[in-house]
């Protein structure tokens, strides 16, 4: 997408710091800014439509807004089987034909099991065939399948068995608030049919759904400064809240680094040559062998005339699309000024959202340097708003039996513990991909819902939110709304 439209905006700094281990933070400590602020810095673009979050940065310019359009290109052109008869390409299994297809105008596509239940099926994968959601499996001992690995993988090309093929049985509760209003929680429970290879015991299964997450503040996330996150680590310990976060620590290309991104702050960098190799079965130099390999798929593809000799993949695509992603505009807020909008940022932070969804950030000086060395200066030394702490926190505490724990573990991360979603740019999602599902498998069909599935470190402000008023719940939710 290219830029079409420019603005100017008053600028006003989020005075939000973190405490001091203990201290207790009180509605009169916080500097709760008026007017509008810049969500991304130099990055903050000024759109409210369906290409919010596909924007790129004013800063885009020259060399970098040919290679932002090339990768820009990469990411939603629909991959072929075959990459244009010269071998390779999508497959043998996949989750997904291009990033555009789970990620719509680089937000998130929308869930399709509730497109299914909504049009009466009870099988989304076998009626709609195509799912726009990644299925992660282990052992209940935490091992992998050796016949699957991670993800099982729901579509192939043609002639090709799909690894499996995913159902789903959704529960839901009827609540009400403290003050009578209704509301109800749904849990998915997820079955996996059709295996490639021998059936799954369920008893020996642990299955967790991940819908995609949105691309926004990509860049700002890499060039976060990792000492200020650290930080926010030894100090996220407020105990009145029952707050303690910490940081997610995993190994990538042989080094040690500090988790940022994914669901549960699980991967350093924006896993464009895993996306490419795991999702949609592309080779490149970082993951040349098939996703399958092993499998019976290769054997067929190759006596169907197709070649996994060569890499789908180059570096160079591959380090175009990780620009294009960091060097996306972040949407600035809207209807600031609202007076109930203002009204519902006060309760967000009465309610001590503002202790996980941390307001401000910093990134670092030199900003990031993609997969092959190329530099982003621009992303530096920019105070941000994203709205979280990059820290994983326990969320499991039972709600409906189940809380989230999905007991899938990542790195240092237990199944119980998530990373702190970003909110900048939540608001506009419904204009964006037409839907308002949110968490890891999509369960919260809105805003309240997403709120009352914190438990865990979330469950006290879960509970400030339960007791607000009718009034004051739609308050901070219209807050939410102009993020």
């Amino acid at each position: 997408m290219r830029r079409i439209l420019k603005a100017a905006c008053l600028i006003c700094t989020m005075a939000l710091s973190a405490c001091e281990d203990g201290e207790q933070l009180t509605v009169e400590d916080i500097n709760v800014p008026d007017g509008y602020a810049l969500s991304a810095g130099t990055a903050t673009v000024f759109f409210n439509s369906s290409v919010a979050y596909d924007q790129p940065a004013d800063w885009v310019s020259g060399v970098y807004d040919q290679r932002f359009n090339t990768g820009d290109r990469l990411y939603d052109n629909i991959k072929s089987t075959n990459n244009n008869g010269a071998g390779g390409g999508l497959g043998p299994v996949y989750a997904g034909y291009s990033c555009g297809s789970c990620h719509r105008n680089a937000g998130r596509t929308e869930p399709s099991y509730w497109t299914a239940v909504r049009n009466g099926s009870d099988d989304a994968s076998g009626r709609y065939g195509f799912t726009s959601m990644l299925i992660y499996i282990t052992r209940k001992n935490g091992s992998f399948f050796p016949d699957y690995g991670r993800v099982v993988h729901d579509q192939s090309i043609y002639g090709v068995q799909a690894e499996g093929k995913l159902k789903v049985n959704i529960r839901e509760e009827h609540f009400r608030f403290p003050d009578g209003e209704p509301y109800s929680l749904c849990v998915p429970e997820w079955t996996i049919t059709q295996w490639y290879a021998d059936s799954i015991a369920p008893e020996d299964l642990f299955c967790t759904v991940r819908i995609p997450l949105r691309h926004v503040g990509m860049g700002q996330m890499m060039a976060l400064d990792p000492n200020e996150i650290e930080a926010l680590a030894r100090k996220s310990n407020y105990p009145e809240w029952g707050i303690s976060g910490r940081a997610n620590y995993i190994t990538e290309r042989g080094v040690r680094q500090l988790g940022l991104s994914g669901n549960k702050a699980q991967h350093a960098d924006l896993t464009v040559e895993l996306g490419f190799s795991s999702d949609m079965g592309l080779t490149n130099s970082r993951f040349p062998e098939e996703i399958c390999e092993g499998q019976s798929q290769i054997y067929q593809g190759s006596m169907m005339g197709l070649s996994y000799a060569r890499l789908d993949c180059t570096t160079e695509d591959m380090e175009n699309v990780d620009l294009y992603l960091q060097c996306l505009g972040v949407p600035a807020r809207r209807n600031v000024n609202d007076p109930d909008v203002k009204a519902g940022e006060q309760l967000f932070y009465q309610a001590g959202c503002h202790l996980c969804h941390v307001t401000t950030l910093h990134t670092r000086p030199r900003g990031t340097a993609l997969l092959a060395g190329t530099t982003l200066p621009w992303l530096g030394s920019q105070t941000v708003h994203p709205y979280s702490d990059y820290l994983i926190h326990d969320m499991g505490s039972e709600i409906m039996g189940v809380g989230l724990n999905d007991n899938y573990v990542s790195g240092l991360c237990r199944g119980n513990e998530w990373r702190t979603t970003p909110l900048w740019g939540i608001g506009l999602q419904q204009k964006v991909n037409g839907h308002t599902y949110f968490l890891h498998d999509g369960r919260a069909r809105n805003f309240t819902e997403a709120i009352m599935w914190h438990g865990g470190e979330g469950y006290a402000s879960r509970q400030k939110f339960a007791n607000y008023t009718r009034t004051q719940r739609a308050q901070l939710i219209k807050f939410l709304e102009s993020l």
